[in-house]
This record gives C-alpha cells, sequence and structure tokens, in this order.
C-alpha cells in the first residue's frame, strides 16, 4: 500500500478518462493512493467522478477518489500528474485543420501532430500545457508529469524550453498497440523473451534493434529476413501499408508508427498515401470518441438508477497506456524496460539535436526514464528527422514567443507547403476560424 497522489487533469475526456480508470483500477500496487480528478468542464467531470466512485467500490475501496475544477489545489502534494487536454472541440477544429490548408493547395494529411494543420493544433495546446507546468513547478516542483495530449512532441519540447527543471516524458500508446502482435507472430516468440529498441519522433520512429532477452543474441537480421513475407497479405490502409513498406525498402529499418502518422512529416507522403484513408481514419476516431462518451452516459444513467453492473464495467481491464505501469516502476524503482517513451535527447541520438523531445526506449527508475543511448543512428533516418526536427524547433518557438513571422516561416518550410504565399493565406483564415483557441500572434 502507497500514500501517493494522482492528479488526472482532462478526466472528462472519453478517451482520457475511461482508459485510465481501467488501469488505475486494475493496479495493486497503487493501493491507498488519492486520485484527484480535474476537468474544466464539470458535467463530464460529475460523470466521470461518479463512475470511479462506484467503481472504486465494487474494487474494495482501494483508493481515495477527489474531483474538482480548480487545477491549481488539485496539484498541491501532488506526486504523479496525467494530462490529456484538447483546447477546443477536438475533432471539428481537427477537420478545419486538414481542410483549410488542403483548400491553399497543400498536401496536407493528418493534420494532428505536423502539416501545417499540426502547426495549429500545436498552437492551441502548447500554450495551456506549457501553463499546467508552470504550476507543477509552483506547487509540487517534485512530481511527475505524464503528457498523452498530441501533438506529442511538439508540447514536450515546448516543456522543455519553457519550464526548466520540470520532470516530464510523453507518452503515445502507437507502438503498445500495434507492435506486440506482429512482432510475436512474425518471430514466433513472446514479447517478454524480445528487446526492442526503438528511435526517432513521436509519431516517426523506427525499430533500431532487436535482441533475445536472455542471451542478447541479436534478432534484428531474423526480423528483415522475416518481414516481407508476413506482411505481404496484412496490409492496412489506416497502418502499414504503401508508405511503411516503401520507407522500409529505401532505409533498412521498419517504421512502426504507421502511414497515417508518418505521412505527415514526409514530402513523398502524399504519394504513397491517400487522403481519402486519412478522412477515413479521422472519421473513424471521430466515431469511436462519440461511441464512448456515449458508453460513459449510459454508464452513468444506469449508476443514477440503482442499475449499474454489479461486477463494474473497468475491473481488471487495462488500456494499454503506459502512465500507469511506469508510475507503479518509479515507486518500486523497479529499473523495468520501455519500448518507447518521449524525453529530452540530450545525447541520446548524437545526430540529431540536442535541443529536441526523441522517442526511444528507456529504464524506469525512481529518478524516472533513462533513455537507451543510441550515439548516431543511421544517416538516412537522421536525415528525414532532422527535417520534421527543424520544423518543430520553429513551431514551437513561434507559439512561445507568439511571433506571426516564425509562424509563417514554419508553415511555409514545412514539406507539406513550401510556399510562403500558401502559408501566409493559410494563416489569416486559420485565425479568422480559430482565433479564440490560439494564441495572438504579432
Amino acid at each position: 500500500m502507497v500514500d501517493k497522489k494522482i492528479v488526472l487533469i482532462g478526466a472528462g475526456s472519453a478517451a482520457f478518462g475511461p482508459a485510465t480508470l481501467m488501469d488505475i483500477n486494475s493496479s495493486e500496487i497503487l493501493t491507498g493512493s488519492t486520485i484527484v480528478l480535474v476537468d474544466i468542464n464539470e458535467e463530464k467531470l460529475n460523470r466521470a467522478y461518479d463512475i470511479l466512485v462506484k467503481e472504486n467500490e465494487i474494487g474494495g475501496n482501494k483508493f481515495t477518489i477527489e474531483k474538482t475544477t480548480d487545477r491549481k489545489e488539485a496539484l498541491r502534494d501532488a506526486d504523479f500528474i496525467i494530462v490529456s487536454i484538447e483546447n477546443g472541440d477536438r475533432f471539428s477544429l481537427r477537420y478545419q485543420d486538414n481542410i483549410i490548408p488542403r483548400s491553399h493547395g497543400t498536401t496536407e494529411m493528418m493534420a494532428e501532430n505536423g502539416g501545417p494543420g499540426g502547426f495549429f493544433h500545436s498552437a492551441r495546446q502548447i500554450p495551456e500545457h506549457v501553463r499546467i507546468g508552470e504550476d507543477i513547478m509552483n506547487i509540487c516542483p517534485d512530481a511527475f508529469l505524464f503528457v498523452y495530449s498530441n501533438p506529442v512532441a511538439r508540447i514536450n519540447l515546448a516543456l522543455k524550453r519553457a519550464v526548466p527543471g520540470l520532470k516530464f516524458m510523453g507518452l503515445c500508446h502507437q507502438i503498445g498497440l500495434l507492435t506486440p502482435k506482429f512482432l510475436s507472430e512474425m518471430m514466433e516468440r513472446k514479447m517478454e523473451e524480445m528487446k526492442v529498441i526503438t528511435g526517432g519522433l513521436n509519431h516517426f520512429a523506427f525499430i533500431l534493434g532487436l535482441e533475445d532477452w536472455n542471451t542478447g543474441e541479436d534478432l534484428l537480421t531474423e526480423f528483415n529476413k522475416r518481414c516481407w513475407d508476413y506482411f505481404k497479405d496484412k496490409w492496412d490502409r489506416f497502418h502499414y501499408a504503401d508508405l511503411t513498406f516503401e520507407l522500409y525498402k529505401r532505409l533498412n529499418y521498419f517504421c512502426y508508427a504507421g502511414d497515417n502518422h508518418v505521412c505527415e512529416y514526409l514530402q513523398v507522403g502524399s504519394q504513397y498515401t491517400k487522403i481519402e484513408d486519412i478522412k477515413d481514419w479521422l472519421d473513424s476516431m471521430d466515431s469511436g470518441n462519440k461511441a464512448m462518451n456515449d458508453r460513459m452516459q449510459r454508464l452513468h444513467k444506469r449508476l443514477k438508477k440503482g442499475r449499474y453492473p454489479k461486477k463494474g464495467a473497468f475491473q481488471d481491464l487495462k488500456s494499454g497506456e503506459r502512465a500507469i505501469p511506469i508510475i507503479e516502476a518509479i515507486i518500486q524503482d523497479s529499473n523495468s524496460y520501455e519500448m518507447a517513451v518521449n524525453v529530452p535527447n540530450e545525447g541520446i541520438i548524437t545526430n540529431l539535436p540536442r535541443d529536441l523531445v526523441v522517442e526511444c526506449s528507456a529504464w524506469i527508475d525512481k529518478n524516472g526514464a533513462h533513455g537507451v543511448k543510441l550515439g548516431d543512428i543511421p544517416k538516412q533516418i537522421a536525415a528525414i528527422l532532422r527535417i520534421e526536427a527543424t520544423i518543430q524547433d520553429l513551431c514551437v518557438e513561434a507559439i512561445l514567443k507568439r511571433s506571426k513571422e516564425l509562424a509563417i516561416a514554419c508553415l511555409a518550410f514545412d514539406v507539406n507547403c513550401g510556399s510562403f504565399e500558401k502559408a501566409e493565406a493559410i494563416f489569416e483564415d486559420m485565425m479568422k476560424v480559430q482565433r479564440q483557441y490560439l494564441p495572438d500572434f504579432k
């Protein structure tokens, strides 16, 4: 039993709240902790709180559950903070991020983490995350912050620059959702028998090493022998398809992010990924979000009527997200291994800028995450990552400085744009429709 305080900021969201409830409920290590739910939407906050209190009761009241709309009050004496928030309606704004840049002739793709649309998503997200980081440093400076919010790389780079001393890491479920299944099937081994070594940027990272956990035997050569045959009848337009395998053929390393993410960062992305598939993916994500919202509403109505499922709705389930397992590892000082976290570079990948947040494998102990030192990664991979690193640098500086000049440069130099005229037109249009959510660029 531990006496820790875990604060969930954005706990009312359909994507973040239920998943984290699953993981907390399944944890024995965190028994005795106080869980504080925070959200600015009081209706969603109350719904999540009522359901979690009920689940906690069904599970034996292992936790103390609290709620508040006052973030600063929630942060007092906090040990761990998990954040997943969106400034404005997530999907209606994301559709604008996609459609408006394309209307000006760009090759905008996903518009979540990269491309001109990714700049505006960043501009909506970064200022509030920086304010959260500043609150943490003022109120609970020893606490660990975990960021689920997208765009993960840019938000965390902004935190690194704007909030020195903050203990943070960005987390993404992409590798955990996709990689274990195909790796274990392809290699005919259990995942716990293999050590996966990753490196790159969030949604743009590669399997750079694969070893036998017990013997240290290199398995990457065997992976490369089996990969093409394994995937020949398993191409998935939303994940591993034309773009992933063109990169694999040209670079000789497997990019595990999937077509629908990596297409944002490459000039050739639109040649191998169809915008119709991206739109279908966005629609699918939107539908899934609405379905989870509907489920939470139905559960809450049943709870109010005294007809909540007797065995609970989130007992013994795990989401696949990594914040709770990492918190457990920090508490236990377990020196456990994570396939991928997002942390400041600081010499992890030596042929990428040091002032960058990279996605890499890491060891977790009481002091947090320690990225596996990769040294120089293959030059062809470093080359394409440096292009995106340059855009991230401009993006973050433009937003932190509220500089219209840097913003226009970031849009123009993006691989999906390449034109000052297009960049200026996109900037003006986006400022018209999203002004209430964006910084006051000058």
